[in-house]
């Protein structure tokens, strides 16, 4: 087996208005894709969202924000029934993604001149890449890395 690359990451958010404004006008991204709860209507396979399709179809079902060639951020509006997240590494399973650049210093400084500040200043971290942490406006947190030539996701490096 072969994978090509990380095609999605997904969060459920109740500010898919302010998300859309981040990933695309502060970070850059573009809005490739937006599905209506409409492209559930009759589907017996899926009663929930054909009821929900009747029942609200303008409603957003989700929307592709794609940073890079067919590599994207999914946004799904919040359920009724789901709970809070409990803070960033307060729990198992999801940390944060990472999103690679040719110069983290530029990005930085691309950043602050729409006005947003970084969480941390450019650093190499223990791989010998630069890194610099940010979230979002539902506190998602994800890295911005620049690889160096001693990068260890490039060379390789088992301790």
């Amino acid at each position: 087996m072969k994978f090509n690359q990380l095609m999605h990451i997904a969060f459920f958010t109740k500010q898919m208005d302010e998300m859309i404004d981040f990933y695309c006008n502060r970070l850059g991204c573009r809005k490739k894709i937006v599905v209506r709860n409409k492209s559930y209507k009759g589907r017996a396979d899926r009663p929930k969202m054909a009821a929900l399709a009747e029942s609200d179809p303008e409603g957003i079902f989700n929307v592709y924000i794609e940073i890079a060639d067919g590599q994207f951020i999914e946004l799904f509006p919040a359920q009724e029934d789901q709970t809070e997240d409990v803070g960033w590494n307060r729990r198992l399973g999801y940390s944060h993604f990472s999103l690679t650049v040719d110069d983290i210093f530029e990005t930085k400084k691309e950043l602050e001149e729409k006005g947003f500040i970084p969480d941390t200043q450019p650093s190499k971290g223990p791989s010998e890449t630069w890194q610099m942490w940010l979230h979002d406006p539902d506190g998602n947190r994800f890295e911005i890395m620049q690889y160096t030539e001693d990068s260890y996701q490039l060379k390789g490096h088992i301790d």
